[in-house]
């Protein structure tokens, strides 16, 4: 049998520990809705990221348990994962863009920096950002039990701006 401590302890390691992208939880009520509606009704506003974490707000008031450590997490999480994807589909489009782009200034000869280079340094420069941002964003916490819900939601934040900045440049190479 675990003494008080032990168990209060490891609760705290399992909430905190969850915080890693795409452990998203059991029991999740999670919808895009939300969130894809607040960008509707802004989207007249040049930045819509403050609508980020709407559909995760949503999610914990939905799910049972949802504003515990735990439920936070999930949350947060689940809204990651869409804002991962969407992030991912734009850079396949940006970056195919970028190529084809490549490929026409080469073929007339011009020694133009290439842009799918450039655009692959710069999501690998804004990865290093994002983690170590949310890392410290954790750190904050001093290893409490906001750690994890800090730092999935920080992840969160930074992937949604990221995901819409990508989005903004298609069509623009």
């Amino acid at each position: 049998m675990m003494s008080n401590r032990v168990a209060f302890a490891v609760a705290v390691w399992a909430a905190t520990s969850l915080a890693a992208p795409g452990m998203a939880q059991e029991g999740v009520i999670f919808s895009p809705a939300a969130t894809e509606t607040c960008m509707q009704d802004f989207d007249h506003l040049n930045d819509l990221s403050f609508c980020a974490g709407e559909a995760a707000n949503a999610c914990m008031e939905a799910t049972p348990g949802g504003y515990s450590t735990v439920g936070m997490v999930g949350c947060y999480d689940a809204e990651l994962q869409y804002w991962d994807a969407r992030l991912n589909g734009a850079y396949k489009r940006v970056r195919a863009e970028a190529k084809a782009m490549d490929a026409e200034m080469k073929e007339i000869g011009s020694s133009a920096p290439s842009q799918a280079d450039a655009l692959r340094d710069m999501q690998r420069a804004w990865i290093t950002y994002r983690d170590a941002t949310c890392g410290y964003e954790r750190a904050l916490w001093g290893g409490g039990t906001g750690a994890g819900p800090a730092g999935v939601a920080c992840l969160m934040g930074l992937t949604a701006k990221q995901a819409l900045y990508l989005e903004s440049l298609n069509g623009l190479n």
